[in-house]
């Protein structure tokens, strides 16, 4: 019995090389080079991919994948004069190392480093890396910042993580309740959480402050659990049906299909000191 290769790189979408990785109990995850995008997450044993991926999305230079991970940096969303979100999810970065563990985990890490066009953008030296693990019911994600400069810089961001659902109208977000939050859509900046599960019936976008470590996307047959560590905040976005039927690259009811529920760093910039590392990680469990 041949034992699939940890990694292998193949043609995605538009032809954009996509990374396979597969875990020795089969587990597996893609990853696109560009923007180090994650665009599928299978657990070990199951059918059913955990990740969101638009059937509509755009591809190549320049372009950002909908769905997946997008890796939001050095800006998270609008906040500041930068594109959305930043420049390095339609940027190309650069495969490091991808490794199969004694585990049997499949591991890649992915980086990217300050070019002259991003320094005119944004003037600091900097140097991102993504490593990606996968294995058994978990995926997990680890952002890593590394100031290159000879002087501190700030940056807001996220692991802007869409998990596929069955029917968002019948999903729902525990673990939030108690936590303050800021709501881009009613415009309010603190109100807190009630009840201790969220519906998602509506348009959300919402940025918890200083949110549990653990919250949960129950569905009546699943639950993924969203752990993170070095990130603040807890974004929870779905468009809705009528913004959702505006946006062209989200599939004709690609709303009920998905839930954006991500670790950011989004109520207050991370300060990187020269030389040091800040890190941020994520791990999705299925259960």
């Amino acid at each position: 019995m041949t034992t699939p290769s940890a990694a292998t790189t193949i043609a995605g979408i538009g032809g954009m090389p996509k990374l396979v990785l597969t875990a020795a109990d089969g587990a597996h995850a893609d990853v696109y080079l560009h923007g180090a995008h994650v665009t599928s997450w299978t657990p070990a044993g199951a059918h059913d991919d955990r990740l969101f991926l638009s059937a509509t999305s755009r591809s190549g230079e320049g372009a950002a994948i909908r769905g997946g991970v997008p890796v939001c940096f050095p800006q998270f969303a609008d906040q500041g004069a930068l594109p959305l979100h930043g420049f390095v999810r339609t940027t190309a970065w650069s495969l490091v190392r991808a490794e199969r563990q004694s585990a049997g985990a499949a591991r890649a890490t992915l980086q990217i480093s300050a070019t002259p066009a991003m320094r005119a953008l944004w003037p600091h030296a900097f140097t991102l890396a993504l490593t990606v693990t996968v294995g058994g019911n978990a995926l997990a994600l680890e952002l890593a910042a590394t100031n290159d400069d000879t002087a501190p810089f700030e940056f807001t961001g996220a692991l802007h993580t869409y998990l596929r659902v069955a029917d968002v109208r019948r999903t729902f977000v525990s673990g939030l309740e108690g936590a303050h939050y800021r709501d881009k859509v009613l415009r309010h900046d603190d109100d807190v959480e009630a009840p201790p599960r969220l519906a998602v019936d509506r348009h959300l976008d919402r940025v918890y402050r200083a949110a549990p470590a653990v919250v949960a996307v129950e569905e009546p047959e699943r639950i993924t659990e969203v752990h993170a560590t070095g990130f603040r905040d807890t974004v929870v976005w779905n468009p809705g049906p009528e913004r959702g039927a505006t946006m062209d690259d989200l599939e004709p009811g690609g709303y009920a299909r998905m839930l954006c529920v991500e670790a950011a760093a989004a109520s207050a910039p991370v300060l990187v000191a020269p030389g040091a590392t800040w890190r941020g990680t994520q791990t999705l469990v299925a259960r």
